[in-house]
């Protein structure tokens, strides 16, 4: 018996999925086995794969997918190494959405980027998220994708690694990726009404080209909170609380209302960013709800 091929899922489109081969990249289109829906497994762009090919015209099927190194549920997509957050000056940031997402990235080791388009609206917003991020080690781009300035140094940044562009609706991602990769993906406007974007990324899509391997994703403006996320481990993702572990006046300090608490003491002294910290607390907030709801 023939052994199971290997490669990467790019992109899946009702039941079927494109996958590139290991090694010769070429693409196969297959469907996967009802284990999966039994399993309650939904293959991803990302995932890796074994697979048997079809032939003809016929379709090929997903045998098995590999263990997975990172899940991102929103936008789908697995093993991402690298989540290149896309932020602008219109529609404004949502930075409360923006740290959902750096938090759950943390959590699983991925390492992040932010990139800052359409600076020539807004000069100074680049220099204000750098301060606010800087910190946690999120490094900041200033960049402006239709004049194609500042590319050079993200896409350095990105190559070598899988990279998931994600962030609001109408943030540029898709102008920013033709930018980046040399691609002509269709690109929406903002509505002038309520200055969002138009969603034009239907599904997500992981696209090689020029030594960059990036998922292009849906915009989105929500992110449901974590159901299984204790409280007090929501502090272990922001890494620009670690120098102050150990000296609040209470161990179990969750960085929140305690008196000396240290962490609050470095938002109030500008050591970190005292708009993020009270992001946190936001989130932190939500979270015991959820926690303390979540047999209902």
């Amino acid at each position: 018996m023939e052994a199971f091929r290997k490669g990467t899922i790019l992109r899946g489109i009702g039941s079927f999925y494109t996958v590139s081969e290991d090694g010769t990249g070429e693409q196969h289109t297959l469907r996967a086995k009802k284990k999966f829906r039994r399993e309650k497994i939904t293959p991803l762009p990302g995932d890796r794969i074994e697979f048997s090919p079809g032939e003809g015209e016929e379709h090929g099927w997903i045998e098995e997918i590999l263990p997975r190194r990172t899940l991102c549920l929103r936008p789908p997509a697995a093993n991402v190494e690298t989540l290149v957050i896309v932020a602008a000056p219109v529609p404004e940031a949502d930075l409360l959405l923006a740290d959902r997402q750096i938090a759950r990235a943390f959590h699983q080791g991925m390492r992040v980027l932010m990139a800052v388009n359409k600076i020539d609206l807004d000069t100074g917003l680049p220099e204000r998220l750098r301060e606010e991020y800087a910190p946690a080690g999120v490094t900041v781009f200033p960049v402006s994708a239709r004049e194609g300035t500042g590319l050079e140094p993200l896409r350095e940044a990105m190559r070598g690694s899988l990279c998931c562009l994600t962030g609001q609706s109408g943030a540029g991602k898709s102008t920013l990726l033709n930018a980046l990769m040399g691609l002509e993906l269709e690109t929406g406007e903002i509505s002038r009404k309520i200055a969002r974007g138009k969603n034009t990324t239907r599904h997500a899509e992981l696209i090689e080209r020029d030594g960059l391997r990036v998922m292009d994703t849906a915009g989105f403006s929500l992110l449901e909170p974590e159901k299984d996320l204790p409280p007090e481990e929501l502090k272990e993702r922001y890494p620009e609380f670690r120098p102050m572990e150990g000296k609040c006046r209470f161990r179990e300090c969750l960085h929140d209302r305690e008196p000396g608490c240290a962490v609050a003491e470095a938002a109030a002294a500008g050591t970190i960013s005292p708009a993020r910290w009270e992001r946190y607390r936001l989130l932190l907030a939500e979270i015991r709800e959820v926690w303390r709801n979540r047999y209902d």
